[in-house]
């Protein structure tokens, strides 16, 4: 990602700040597989050093392609003026939330692979409760690329990466293990913005612990509407040493930009820039938190560091939860 409401709601979500900034889920305690330790674990663990995932760029930016040759200019035609982007930010006057750097929480984290030229690129997510206990939430902008059969260039999930530390290990991502929606495939991160969410099944670490054992999970919650107070949004921005996170709230944002459509949650929260796609939008929940979002969706998370949105959690995301956790084909790209 480039990335009114009344004060009473502003004061009551200060008032809350203290108690949920502070808190999280503890892990629950782990237990081995019958196997032992996971050797495509331990060779991921000696590959992303400290210095490798803190040199890692964000995923939710492209490279630049390398240029054409040129070829002798034609005569050019008088440009039409260009019609303006469409750049939601901040409104005049909108209180922006604050945010802070922190040591994480166990339930949050950041998925560390390499891309096709070798360069390492991260993105956030989080665990989610699954009968198998090694779901991970992120955005599908970050996932798209590790669909079916695609290669996995070094990818794991560091739980609760900061200051070049893994301190529950690094839980690969399983063979056809990426799970992203057939309509983001087929539309493409723009049109098929609506959609920008994905699951990822992990496999043990390198002591043997299913990922939810070692670290605990957040709730999934779909069907829940657009607004929500107080929400914590948590999110790992590029090469940064620590994640941030910043309590706000969320609101309904129909989208302005016709390549981009659809309805999605806004949210204010001020340094949210890129890698922090995919970073989990939490509510309080009986025994922890509950996910009601990921930054992804209206232009890949959004368009300033200070607002950022996720695709709304409905049916279509129960139904890619369920694929994932009960082992149907992933979708890919067409063929």
């Amino acid at each position: 990602m480039m990335v009114r409401r009344a004060t009473a709601l502003r004061n009551a979500a200060a008032a809350t700040a203290a108690l949920l900034l502070g808190a999280g889920l503890a892990p629950v305690a782990s237990a081995a597989t019958p196997n032992g330790g996971n050797p495509a674990a331990e060779r991921l663990g000696t590959y992303w050093t400290a210095a490798r995932m803190a040199a890692a760029l964000p995923g939710d930016t492209e490279p630049a392609a390398p240029a054409a040759p040129a070829a002798p200019a034609a005569p050019a035609a008088p440009a039409a003026p260009a019609a303006p982007a469409a750049a939601d930010g901040p409104r005049p006057g909108e209180f922006i939330p604050p945010s802070k750097s922190f040591d994480g929480i166990p339930q949050a984290g950041a998925f560390f692979w390499t891309d096709a030229d070798g360069t390492g690129r991260t993105c956030s997510a989080s665990v989610v409760h699954s009968p198998d206990h090694n779901l991970v939430l992120s955005a599908g902008h970050c996932l798209k690329g590790y669909s079916g059969t695609s290669p996995k260039r070094n990818l794991g999930f560091v739980p609760q990466y900061h200051d070049g530390l893994k301190p529950f290990g690094i839980f690969p991502v399983k063979d056809d293990g990426v799970y992203v929606a057939q309509e983001y495939y087929d539309r493409g991160e723009h049109a098929g913005a609506a959609y920008d969410f994905g699951f990822a099944v992990t496999e043990p670490n390198q002591d043997g612990h299913r990922l939810e054992d070692a670290v605990g999970a957040v709730q999934l919650l779909t069907g829940t509407g657009y607004f929500h107070a107080p929400v914590r949004m948590v999110g790992y921005p590029g090469s940064a040493q620590k994640p941030l996170e910043c309590l706000s709230w969320t609101t309904r944002w129909v989208s302005d930009d016709p390549a981009d459509p659809g309805t999605f949650e806004r949210i204010a929260c001020d340094g949210f820039v890129g890698g922090t796609s995919g970073g989990p939008m939490l509510v309080p929940w009986p025994g922890g938190w509950a996910v009601i979002g990921v930054i992804g969706g209206y232009h890949t998370g959004g368009n300033t560091p200070q607002i950022s949105y996720s695709a709304h959690f409905g049916p279509a995301t129960r139904a890619l939860y369920d694929a994932a956790t009960t082992g149907a084909p992933p979708a890919g790209p067409a063929s």
